[in-house]
C-alpha cells in the first residue's frame, strides 16, 4: 500500500464520528463487517483496496445527503425583465423592489441579465441615453442555471463568479439564489 495509507485510514473514524455513526452503522451502511471497520480503526489491518473504497463511498453518501441544496437556499420570487423594455422602467422596478439585479428573458428564454454594477457603468458614460436604452442594449451575460438539487458547495463556487444562480426543475425557472442568500444560510 501507498505510503499515506495510514492517514487515509485514519480519515474512516474522523469522517464516522463526523456524522455520529457507531461503527456497526458505518458497516452496515458500506456493506462490510463492524470488526472490519474496528480492525480498520485500530490500525490492525491493512484492508483490501475494494474494502476502503466501500468504506469511503458511504461516508461520500452521508456528506452528500447532508449537504444543503438549490432547494432550501432559492429565493421563489423572481422578477424578470423583458429583453425590449426600456432601462429606465427596469431601473424603477429594481428601486421598488429593493433588487440589485434581474434575470432578462426573450421568448421565454433567459438571454441575460441586468445588475446594479451595469446600469451604473453605462449611465456614467451615457446619462443622456437612460430614456432610450432598451435591457437588450446593457445587459450582462446569461446567469447560469442549475438544478434544485444542486449542493452548496457547487453554488458557491458559480456565485464567486456570477452575481446571481438561477435554480430551475425540468427547464422552468423555480427561483434565483444570490450571495445573499447563500450567506444568510450560513449562519
Amino acid at each position: 500500500m501507498i505510503d499515506n495509507t495510514k492517514y487515509i485510514l485514519e480519515n474512516i473514524k474522523k469522517m464516522r464520528v463526523k456524522y455520529e455513526l457507531n461503527q456497526k452503522e458505518l458497516a452496515k451502511k458500506a456493506g462490510v463487517s463492524q470488526s472490519l471497520i474496528a480492525k480498520i480503526e485500530a490500525g490492525k489491518i491493512d484492508p483490501t483496496y475494494s474494502r476502503v473504497k466501500q468504506i469511503f463511498t458511504a461516508l461520500e453518501n452521508l456528506e452528500n445527503k447532508e449537504e444543503l441544496k438549490a432547494r432550501d437556499i432559492v429565493n421563489k420570487q423572481v422578477m424578470f425583465a423583458q429583453s425590449n423594455d426600456i432601462l429606465r422602467d427596469v431601473i424603477k422596478i429594481m428601486k421598488n423592489k429593493g433588487i440589485s439585479q434581474i434575470p432578462v428573458l426573450c421568448k421565454e428564454k433567459i438571454v441575460g441579465l441586468i445588475t446594479e454594477g451595469i446600469i451604473l457603468e453605462k449611465i456614467v458614460y451615457n446619462p443622456e441615453r437612460i430614456n432610450n436604452y432598451k435591457v437588450s442594449e446593457v445587459m450582462e451575460e446569461a446567469p447560469p442555471i442549475v438544478s434544485l438539487n444542486t449542493g452548496i458547495k457547487t453554488l458557491s463556487a458559480l456565485l464567486r463568479d456570477n452575481a446571481i444562480v438561477l435554480a430551475a426543475e425540468k427547464g422552468e425557472i423555480k427561483g434565483i439564489i444570490s450571495k445573499a442568500d447563500l450567506l444568510g444560510r450560513m449562519e
